[in-house]
């Protein structure tokens, strides 16, 4: 479906970076059919070194020119003027797709032409190894092939879904800031490994396959998180030894209202 369609990548930070990455070495796009601009001359050269044939230039107004999917992976505070500048290049034969935190789709098309289509995404850091985890938004007049497009681009760096933009703030909240959650569970798990006589660098890696391989049991699809927990809970065990205690002090509630303050926090930043 991108076969044909230039791509043009505003911001070629750490996020924009991963997306030029996962889309050349999945294939779905050759490294001669995207444009990536940046403030930075030397991260330009970076990406120019590590991609061979990608166009790499400080002129954002020419490459959207030249361009039928931009991708907005400039920093929120940013955003305004990026859209001023580039605006006047940007028609109806456009799709703008943008990863900014919450920025909502209004605020970009009160930018823009009537008629600009306009995809809210949020995508997190895993994204940088191929495992993102990214939720899609679409504004007035965006079509099922649109959407269609974006997904191909974020899954090349993981997995996507679809939701409505007045989800946005609460993703933020869980996998936006999410990782930041799982990395702090698997240092307290390894902690509790030093704690308990195992080596630090041994304790990490028992913590991190450990989540990974929950992760993946629950990405299978065929059994709910909590039956996977039953399945690992003996009666009188070891297992429910543990979570007793995690209950007890009040782990469960924790991890909600953590994504609830991230949730509130997003909204927030957003007005």
């Amino acid at each position: 479906m991108l076969a044909g369609k230039r791509i043009c990548v505003i911001g070629g930070g750490k996020m924009g970076g991963a997306l030029v990455g996962g889309m050349i070495s999945r294939g779905i796009k050759e490294a001669g059919e995207i444009t990536v601009t940046d403030v930075d001359a030397r991260r330009l050269k970076e990406l120019g070194d590590l991609y061979g044939a990608l166009v790499t230039t400080e002129d954002n107004r020419k490459a959207v020119r030249d361009a039928q999917i931009i991708i907005l992976a400039v920093k929120p505070q940013n955003m305004a003027e990026v859209l001023e500048e580039i605006g006047p290049e940007i028609g109806e034969s456009h799709l703008v797709i943008s990863i900014a935190a919450g920025i909502p789709i209004r605020f970009i098309t009160d930018r823009l032409k009537k008629g600009v289509r306009v995809i809210r995404t949020m995508p997190n850091t895993p994204a940088l190894i191929g495992e993102g985890m990214a939720a899609l938004a679409a504004g007035e007049g965006v079509t099922a092939q649109d959407m269609a497009l974006a997904a191909d681009i974020f899954n090349a760096v993981g997995r996507s879904v679809i939701v409505k933009e007045d989800l946005m703030d609460a993703v933020t909240g869980l996998s936006g800031s999410g990782p930041a959650y799982g990395f702090l569970v698997m240092e307290a798990l390894a902690d509790g490994g030093v704690q308990m006589g195992i080596p630090k660098d041994t304790a990490i890696i028992l913590a991190a396959q450990t989540m990974l391989g929950a992760a993946k049991l629950v990405l299978k699809g065929d059994r709910h998180p909590g039956q996977l927990k039953d399945m690992v809970t003996s009666p009188g065990g070891t297992t429910i030894a543990g979570l007793r205690l995690l209950e007890e002090r009040g782990v469960r509630g924790a991890l909600m209202a953590a994504v609830e303050a991230a949730t509130l926090r997003s909204k927030a930043l957003g007005k």
